[in-house]
C-alpha cells in the first residue's frame, strides 16, 4: 500500500481502511471476475503476477485535493495493484497531476516506482475492476462504506474534489447530500464544508480516443484545481 508522510492519526486510519479494502470479497461477482482476468491475462502481461484483489487508495493524509475515480483497470490497477497506475487512463492522471504540481513524475508505471502525490489522494467508487466497467448498484453501495470512511477522515483538509465521470460524480454527491447539481465536464460547484466540486469526465479510451475528453478539457481541470488550493479563498 502507499502513503506519503502526512497526519499520524489520519494517515493510520486510511491505512486501516486499505487494509480492510484489500481483504473484502463482498461483491461475489466482482471477486470472481478478478481472479478470471489474472488467470487470463494477455500475452503481453503474460509474466506479471496480477494483484487481483480489491485495490487500495493511496496518496497525502493532509491532502486538500481529492480524486475520485470509477473503478481500477482490469490490466492496470487489477495488474500493478494501485489505482490509475498501468493503463492510458493513468497516463493522463499521472501526467496531468505532475504538470500541476500534485505529483512527483509524470509516469505511474507500477507500484514501487517511486510516484507520490502532493497534496492529493487519489480514491474510487469501487475497488474491484468490474465486468466491462460497469458496477452494479449493489456493488456501489457495497464499496461506498470505504469511500464514506475516507470522506470523514479527509474532511478537515480536503478543499477540492475531482470526480471522474457520472457515477463517481453522483455517488460523491449522495454520499454528502448534494441533490440541487448535476453532472457536467468542467462543472465547478461551490460545496458545503468551504469545499469546491470540479466534474470531468473520465479518462478512459472511449473518452480520449474519440475526442469527448482532449487532452486541453482534461489539464483546465486540475489547473483549475491548483488555483484555488493557491488562492486564498476556498
Amino acid at each position: 500500500m502507499n502513503s506519503n508522510v502526512g497526519n499520524c492519526d489520519s494517515k493510520e486510519k486510511l491505512f486501516e481502511i486499505n487494509r480492510r479494502v484489500t481483504v473484502c470479497q463482498i461483491c461475489p461477482r466482482l471477486s470472481e471476475h478478478i481472479r478470471l482476468i489474472s488467470s487470463n491475462r494477455p500475452k503481453r502481461y503474460g509474466n506479471e503476477l496480477y494483484w487481483a484483489r480489491p485495490v487500495p487508495s493511496f496518496g497525502d493524509a493532509n491532502a486538500r485535493l481529492l480524486i475520485i475515480g470509477l473503478a481500477p483497470a482490469a490490466h492496470g490497477g487489477n495488474r500493478t495493484g494501485r489505482m490509475f497506475t498501468g493503463d492510458s487512463s493513468g497516463d493522463w492522471v499521472a501526467k496531468a497531476l505532475f504538470q500541476t504540481g500534485f505529483a512527483s513524475s509524470f509516469v505511474s508505471r507500477c507500484m514501487n516506482d517511486g510516484f507520490a502525490l502532493k497534496d492529493a489522494y487519489i480514491t474510487a467508487v469501487v475497488r474491484c475492476a468490474p465486468p466491462h466497467n460497469r458496477p452494479t448498484s449493489f456493488e456501489i453501495a457495497n464499496c461506498s462504506q470505504y469511500l464514506r470512511s475516507e470522506l470523514d477522515l479527509l474532511d478537515k483538509t480536503v478543499k477540492v474534489i475531482v470526480t471522474l465521470g457520472h457515477i463517481a460524480f453522483q455517488t460523491y454527491c449522495k454520499l454528502v447530500g448534494i441533490t440541487a447539481i448535476e453532472f457536467q465536464h468542467g462543472g465547478k460547484f461551490n460545496i458545503k464544508g468551504n469545499k469546491v466540486l470540479l466534474s470531468s469526465y473520465h479518462p478512459s479510451r472511449q473518452n480520449t480516443n474519440t475526442g469527448r475528453l482532449t487532452w486541453k478539457m482534461w489539464i483546465v481541470i486540475f489547473q483549475t484545481a491548483r488555483m484555488i488550493l493557491d488562492s486564498q479563498h476556498y
